[in-house]
């Protein structure tokens, strides 16, 4: 599952500097802890479980404690501003916090973010067969890699 925005603030984020913005508008103080998880999370562009974020934090110089970076991502996700992506194998980190879809590759466990816009008209077509108005959505494909 996806975290999202809050209305107020369902506004993409589009880059660090719209993240620091956003935590700001927010009111969230900015500590040096919380700013090195989202310049991580920005620079690296990949879904990282709070664990990788702890070891390459620390691999980096930047003395931040596991419970320190477990909640600045629970806080940081809660406000819409990474995203959350629930696993069987537990919760993986990104920076892109709007609605997308995701590739998950089998082969290497990674997962990609790609935006999917679907035809009105199959949207028109899901909600006269259900009922139910489509505010949002989010596919998930699921693959291996080619061979090169």
């Amino acid at each position: 599952m996806l975290s999202s925005p809050s209305p107020a603030t369902s506004e993409p984020i589009r880059s660090l500097d719209g993240a620091i913005e956003r935590c700001q508008a927010l009111g969230m103080r900015l500590s040096r802890q919380r700013r090195a998880i989202l310049e991580l999370l920005w620079e690296c562009q990949e879904h990282l479980s709070a664990r990788q974020i702890y070891d390459r934090l620390n691999r980096q110089g930047k003395d931040i404690g596991h419970t320190s970076v477990y909640q600045n991502l629970e806080a940081l996700s809660e406000q819409g501003i990474i995203e959350c992506v629930e696993r069987a194998d537990g919760r993986l980190y990104g920076n892109i916090s709007d609605t997308h879809s995701h590739v998950n590759c089998l082969d290497t466990d990674k997962i990609l973010d790609v935006h999917v816009q679907l035809p009105p008209e199959l949207l028109a077509t899901i909600e006269a067969k259900t009922g139910v108005k489509i505010t949002s959505y989010r596919i998930d494909f699921y693959g291996y890699e080619l061979a090169s």
